[in-house]
């Protein structure tokens, strides 16, 4: 069978889908209402529903570019962490930081990943359509915004110190209770829904919990690092396998353009989530999504 995906299409996703993953924006929704608002050939060469198109598994495979991208800006903190994961298991303690961070990222990734690996074509099937993806962009904004009013009382230059995200950002998380650890990877699942953002619910969650600002993007971007990668890794068979004909060129092209994508929207947002609030994204969502709405209406 022959495929269509072409060079424009796959750079324009591929790098929507790098910057959107870390933005609290959600990369999936995007990935399926910009072809439905452009309609035409993008609609039709682009829809994560249809059965024999090789789109879902382009964007879940950019996927893997993307955690490269997380795992070249954080390899020092990963470098500690998986260290840490291995003297744990070699010396079957759970005594310092690194080490308790390690087990209470793999606690806190086994909902998601559980579900994930049940749900993913029921949620695909039905929930990746325009409409219900524009709602759920909608619902995220209000989440985003409802965390930050629920914050409001909480002055914002408490957050506005110099630490710097590191070891002692790892040292402050890895004294989270495994409960909470685990409702904060938890939020993930809501991701699975096109249109909600993961590092909007995780960040979310951690700041529901307590964290700060910057702790609370910390987390949530060391937690979606494993999830992606495995998603990705989980597509890669389907690329490497009759999917693949013929666009095999476009998905490199559109891994690098993700990576490059990923990498600086992640130099960017440690840098933001620390001081700024996730108000202007919730706007943006909620605009976007109505927008889109609008949109389908009036095009019938």
């Amino acid at each position: 069978m022959s495929h269509h995906l072409s060079w424009l299409e796959s750079g324009v996703i591929g790098l929507l889908q790098g910057v959107t993953e870390l933005f609290p924006v959600s990369s999936l929704g995007h990935s399926v209402l910009l072809p439905a608002v452009i309609g035409g050939s993008w609609s039709r060469d682009l829809d994560v529903r249809a059965p024999e198109s090789p789109y879902l598994a382009f964007i879940v495979g950019l996927h893997v570019a993307t955690a490269i991208a997380l795992i070249a800006y954080f390899w020092r903190d990963w470098l500690r962490i998986l260290r840490g994961l291995a003297t744990s298991i070699a010396r079957r303690e759970v005594r310092d930081a690194d080490q308790r961070l390690a087990w209470l990222l793999i606690l806190a990734t086994i909902p998601v990943g559980i579900v994930g690996l049940l749900g993913e074509h029921a949620f695909r099937t039905t929930l990746s359509r325009p409409v219900p993806t524009a709602i759920f962009l909608m619902i995220n904004g209000l989440i985003l915004l409802w965390i930050e009013r629920a914050r409001r009382g909480t002055a914002d230059a408490e957050y506005v110190d110099e630490r710097t995200s590191g070891p002692a950002s790892d040292h402050r998380l890895a004294g989270l209770p495994v409960a909470r650890a685990v409702a904060v990877g938890s939020a993930q699942i809501l991701a699975l829904a096109p249109g909600i953002s993961r590092s909007g619910v995780t960040t979310s969650a951690g700041l529901r919990i307590g964290l700060d600002r910057e702790d609370a993007a910390r987390f949530s971007f060391l937690l979606a690092t494993p999830v992606i990668l495995a998603a990705g890794v989980l597509k890669l068979g389907d690329l490497a396998g009759p999917l693949g004909d013929g666009i095999r060129g476009q998905v490199v092209f559109g891994s690098a353009l993700s990576g490059l994508g990923a990498y600086f929207s992640v130099r960017f947002l440690t840098r933001y989530f620390a001081h700024r609030s996730l108000r202007p994204f919730g706007a943006y969502c909620l605009a976007g999504g109505a927008a889109c709405l609008i949109w389908f209406a009036v095009r019938g």
